[in-house]
């Protein structure tokens, strides 16, 4: 299955597939607005900005498994990325990342990008998938893994130099 057919739905309702990221380096996130990690919605916005006109996006997918640390719904969602933490960057409809209803996306990201010791499954709110333009899962970050530590393996990717 290519990740680029996998069906999923705009933060405000609207569905579609990943097909208009294809030839982008993504960083697929799984996300909640009331989470300790959430202060890396200021470095995940940092990196969108940076890197997009290279092709590159952010895309968060909201999910309220990990101790309800999304409580809204997806308008609400959205109201509190842009308002508290100035997301512009692609959001999605708040999707299951763990458990019998995982949405095809996260059961994708997680059976071609394992984390510690193997493992399929999400631990917690903010891990992150880097996918090459080709829609290869290339790698898993946790959620302890800052943006800033993963901009190296973006900018490989997008052949920039790296800084001196």
């Amino acid at each position: 299955m290519s990740l680029y057919n996998i069906e999923v739905e705009t933060i405000k309702g609207e569905a579609g597939t990943l097909a208009p990221y294809k030839g982008q380096v993504l960083l697929i996130v799984n996300t909640a607005t009331k989470c300790g990690f959430a202060g890396q919605f200021a470095g995940l916005q940092k990196l969108h900005d940076k890197y997009r006109e290279q092709g590159f996006s952010v895309l968060g997918f909201p999910n309220g498994q990990f101790a309800n640390q999304e409580p809204g719904n997806d308008n609400e969602v959205a109201e509190a990325c842009q308002i508290n933490f100035g997301v512009t960057f692609p959001l999605f409809a708040k999707a299951d990342v763990i458990g019998s209803h995982i949405h095809p996306l996260f059961k994708h990201l997680t059976s071609e990008a394992r984390g510690v010791l193997g493992s399929k499954f999400i631990k917690w709110n903010f891990t992150k998938f880097l996918v090459d333009q080709n829609g290869n899962v290339l790698k898993r970050f946790g959620s302890t893994k800052t943006p800033e530590q993963i901009e190296s393996h973006i900018r490989k990717l997008l052949n920039q130099p790296t800084p001196v």
